[in-house]
């Protein structure tokens, strides 16, 4: 795992957007930071997942956290600009954001990739991403020091025959974060990506559902990556794709 000791990170202050907030690794980060001291906000479809979270956050007696229902695939840009505003209303600023919400879509051979799944695995996965990133911007640089980071994979920098639309989807994420940490160099707002390697998530079980899940990393496993780059410790790290395992 990524050698990061989180005991003595300290988030405190820090306002921290995560998507795909009610399951999996978005859960487990938006947990994990709120412990550390952060106001999270957390962004996904199911509103009963954001709740379920938003209680688990309560219950340990942390910052009360924030829910923004949202879905992805059917949002409009009008809507991440109205979300940005609200955000920079009510908190004044962002610290962090964590573009951790994608789709798999369907393994098949590339000449059978479906028009509509192609279409939906670029819309969530790419575009937006890119829309989000472009509204949530002006409100990361009004914190001292921001980070934004997107999630990438194994496939997102090497292709693999079968992954068609997923594989495609994570190259060009890969390709934003490159542009926006180049063109901020410099500034308050450091981008990078997070490859997180095998872990046992739900959309990794649609993928390999043969596979051993005890063998896995869990979500709790690769945190200390999600930590540094949320934490002043990385704040000359830029531009990078790092693995978490």
């Amino acid at each position: 795992m990524f050698n990061y000791s989180t005991k003595d990170a300290d988030l405190r202050n820090k306002t921290i957007l995560v998507t795909g907030a009610g399951a999996g690794i978005g859960r487990t980060a938006a947990l994990t930071y709120a412990q550390l001291g952060a106001t999270v906000i957390l962004l996904g479809k199911t509103v009963s997942k954001l709740e379920a979270v938003y209680d688990e956050i309560i219950a340990l007696g942390l910052a009360e956290p924030a829910i923004i229902p949202l879905n992805l695939k059917g949002a409009t840009k009008q809507n991440y600009i109205d979300m940005s505003a609200t955000i920079a209303g009510q908190f004044g600023k962002l610290d962090g954001v964590l573009l951790n919400a994608s789709i798999l879509g369907e393994l098949t051979p590339f000449t059978q990739i479906h028009e509509q799944v192609f279409n939906d695995v670029m819309n969530v996965n790419v575009t937006a991403q890119c829309l989000l990133a472009q509204t949530l911007i002006p409100t990361l640089l009004l914190a001292p020091n921001a980070s934004l980071v997107f999630t990438s994979s194994g496939v997102g920098n090497e292709g693999r025959a079968y992954w068609g639309a997923y594989s495609i989807s994570k190259f060009a994420t890969e390709g934003m974060m490159q542009v926006i940490a180049d063109e901020y160099e410099g500034t308050n707002l450091r981008t990078n990506a997070i490859n997180p390697g095998a872990t046992n998530t739900n959309m990794r079980s649609c993928a390999f559902p043969a596979e051993d899940k005890d063998q896995l990393a869990s979500p709790e496993d690769i945190m200390p990556l999600y930590v540094y780059l949320m934490s002043d410790d990385s704040l000359e790290v830029n531009g990078q794709t790092l693995k978490a395992q």
